[in-house]
């Protein structure tokens, strides 16, 4: 099933429809999306790593878990598939998907699924629209980068911290030096490099098709990334998808702060689910590369508007400020998704 899950857009699988085998599997996804081939046009991939994503799904033995979700990030001009990182947007469409599939019965009303995400261990809520026991996807809900409205699937992270490098702050601190340059390692739901825009000679209010044109900062902010990987854990990182880089700058439109994030070697039309809460984290953390420049306050529930070049994100955090160091205990935010297409995609002989 192809599907739109938030601002990204994948084919669902059922587990059961693919080879165990991982070598086998990867190799039917890059023939089945079309990769590598910057156009994708022998595939059903988009031709952009935005479109290029898959969700293969199954039912949970795990007590309490409804199902289970591998995600593939499949390489658009490179033969590779990441299973490393996780991706909130197409996680939206697994709580649809679990339902269309009969992994789950649908409730009338809302049906909540909770789903783990195999790649990082990650625990979500996404309590899903259905109306007469079918899923809804038609509705009232705007996000921003993606056109008209939908209905909402209401999602809820479950510790969430450290989900790729095992703890919060994978360097063990709120601030590095890296390549000369300022920047907050962090890792709540997605690996992140925050780095204040103005530390790389910018605004953090240039265009996307500025930013992906300017091979002068893409070339520094990959080096940074590149030794960020091993400071973090991950070791080399470069054929990997994480950590991202989002450049961040004081908000402009009333929000927290203004993003442009890099995934890890193109621009960001927007912004990711996980690697929002990731900045959202940082911006509430005392000396890191956002906290003087991001807009926040002191209450423990608060909805930080993340600002991106197409609009804006907004991720609810749950915050205990009696520790040293601020902890986010709970984080939520609205996602639409929709069902675009149901059948069979064929591999290459």
């Amino acid at each position: 099933m192809m599907m739109r899950g938030g601002t990204s857009k994948g084919a669902y699988f059922l587990a059961k429809d693919l080879p165990s085998d991982a070598k086998e599997r990867d190799a039917i996804l890059l023939s089945v999306m079309g990769s590598p081939d910057a156009t994708q046009i022998d595939g059903i991939g988009g031709a952009h790593p935005l479109r290029s994503k898959v969700a293969i799904v199954e039912k949970s033995s795990e007590p309490g878990i409804d199902a289970d979700f591998l995600f593939a990030q499949v390489g658009v001009t490179e033969a590779y598939v990441d299973t490393s990182p996780n991706c909130g947007n197409i996680l939206a469409g697994v709580g649809p998907f679990a339902i269309e599939r009969g992994l789950v019965a649908a409730q009338n009303g809302t049906t909540v699924v909770r789903v783990r995400t195999i790649n990082t261990g990650t625990i979500a809520e996404l309590a899903v629209s259905t109306p007469g026991g079918v899923v809804e996807y038609q509705g009232s809900v705007k996000i921003d980068g993606v056109p008209g409205t939908g209905a909402a699937i209401n999602i809820f992270f479950l510790d969430i911290a450290g989900s790729v490098c095992n703890s919060l702050l994978p360097t063990g601190k709120v601030l590095d030096c890296i390549d000369g340059v300022p920047v907050t390692c962090i890792d709540n739901g997605m690996p992140v490099l925050v780095i204040a825009a103005k530390a790389l000679g910018r605004t953090g209010y240039e265009t996307v098709a500025d930013l992906d044109a300017d091979a002068e900062l893409k070339a520094k902010i990959e080096q940074i990334r590149l030794l960020a990987g091993e400071l973090m854990g991950l070791g080399n990182v470069a054929n990997a998808v994480v950590p991202k880089i989002s450049l961040v700058a004081a908000p402009r439109d009333g929000g927290c702060v203004t993003t442009r994030t890099f995934i890890p070697k193109k621009c960001h039309e927007s912004i990711g689910v996980f690697g929002a809460v990731s900045v959202a984290t940082a911006c509430i953390l005392p000396g890191s590369a956002a906290a003087a420049i991001a807009v926040v306050g002191q209450a423990e529930s608060q909805a930080l508007s993340i600002e991106h070049p197409t609009g804006e994100f907004t991720v609810s955090l749950e915050i205990d400020f009696k520790r040293a160091l601020p902890v986010v205990k709970r984080a939520g935010l609205v996602r639409t998704a929709r069902a675009l297409f149901d059948g069979v995609v064929y591999a290459r002989a």
